[in-house]
């Protein structure tokens, strides 16, 4: 018999540990475990045994509420050769394995998840088409079928490669629909609005309209949405509207009640929210703001999400330009090149890119990361897959 993890235990067994007032140290003590194995199941990597799990409910107070979070599966899921039923079963497999690939988009571009995600996303659409599961099933798989086209759109986007990404967003927002998950509606939403802001349009309409749906959804989906329409307005140099919007992604973010959350925003916390904070007032031009709130947030980002701060470090040297900090801008531009370079995505070099293009020419230190840009640019990126997703989903199952 094998051990499954439903996707939301990790954050809810340290919340429970954090409220019972215990260190690592100290649960791994009432536990008969190490603290570096209490770390890996509170970050997803293990799976605890029927008895840890024992102790660990009794050791936080939880009354079996962890224990319930794990799933047991019968040999017969770990046989390939056996066809696999419709069954609540395959649903907690398919949102676990979504939530494992997940992660890998902390430390690889767009380029490198986009063949796992989508070949993910193929083996979740082939199970609806097949159907023959109970209601609750079919649409749980159009729920995971929805999340797998919008990390697969993701990658696309990321990648650059903008029309693979708005045919999947649409494929998840009609699977989500069908799924009847307003929160993923939401975020295929949202999604087709970061896209449109990055090819010159605007995203508001797009992401106000996702605030809307998800007022009354769970804490970190509302902080995802309220973050995403900051930037949306940020973007259309809307000052006010961003720091409202900012303000409830803040609220929302720190409320208790995260442990309900759906994984697909685990990654959204209050540094994700700061971090934002920073990239929207640079995208302002108020370094000001801007500057101590990067600054802050990065100094402790893990440099294997090599990407990501390398982007957000892009929107710091821009501040630092504003402030007129020339030679600290470059600085900040440089850190940022030296972590993306071999990284599979375009983001960070279209944001280096810009940057570059606003220095004076004649500045030393703008000579000396132009032609370290050069250098990193001319080294090409994958081409977009030759393999097209489907556009259109499968005919709704559920009406």
């Amino acid at each position: 018999m094998r051990l499954v993890l439903d996707p939301a235990f990790p954050a809810r067994l340290r919340e429970l540990r954090q409220q019972a007032g215990l260190s690592l140290r100290a649960l791994a003590a009432a536990t008969m475990s190490s603290k570096s194995h209490i770390q890996e199941f509170e970050t997803g990597i293990k799976v605890p045994s029927r008895e840890t799990l024992a102790l660990l409910d009794q050791a936080v107070r939880a009354d079996g509420t962890l224990e319930a979070m794990v799933i047991s599966l019968e040999p017969r899921w770990e046989e390939p050769a056996l066809p696999i039923q419709p069954s609540r079963d395959v649903v907690a497999v398919a949102r676990l394995r979504t939530a494992r690939l997940r992660r890998l988009d902390n430390h690889l571009g767009g380029a490198d998840t986009y063949s796992l995600y989508a070949a993910e996303l193929d083996t979740t659409t082939a199970a609806v088409r097949a159907g023959g599961g109970s209601e609750t099933t079919d649409r749980g798989l159009l729920s995971v079928m929805a999340e797998q086209a919008q990390m697969a759109g993701f990658s696309a986007f990321d990648a650059g490669w903008f029309h693979d990404a708005e045919r999947l967003y649409r494929l998840s927002l009609s699977a989500a629909r069908d799924a009847g998950d307003m929160s993923l509606v939401a975020n295929a939403l949202t999604l087709l609005g970061y896209q449109a802001i990055a090819r010159g349009g605007s995203g508001v309409n797009l992401s106000t309209t996702s605030c809307d749906l998800t007022a009354s959804a769970t804490p970190g989906v509302r902080a995802l949405m309220h973050e995403r329409c900051a930037w949306a307005c940020a973007s259309a140099g809307r000052a006010e509207d961003t720091d409202r919007h900012l303000g409830l992604a803040a609220e929302a973010v720190h409320d208790p009640a995260r442990a309900g959350d759906p994984d697909w925003v685990w990654w959204v916390d209050p540094t994700e929210v700061q971090i934002m904070t920073g990239r929207c007032w640079s995208l302002l031009h108020r370094p000001m703001r801007a500057i101590p709130t990067l600054e802050q947030a990065l100094a402790g980002y893990s440099d294997t999400h090599a990407r990501d701060k390398a982007l957000y470090l892009t929107f710091l040297a821009r501040a630092y330009l504003d402030a007129n900090e020339i030679e600290q801008a470059c600085a900040v531009a440089r850190r940022a090149v030296e972590l993306a370079y071999g990284v599979t995505s375009t983001r960070p070099r279209q944001s280096v890119a810009a940057f570059v293009a606003e220095l004076d020419p004649n500045q030393p230190a703008a000579s000396e990361l132009r032609d370290l840009v050069r250098e990193w640019v001319s080294q090409p990126l994958p081409a977009a897959p030759s393999r097209s997703i489907e556009p259109t989903p499968p005919p709704a199952l559920l009406r």
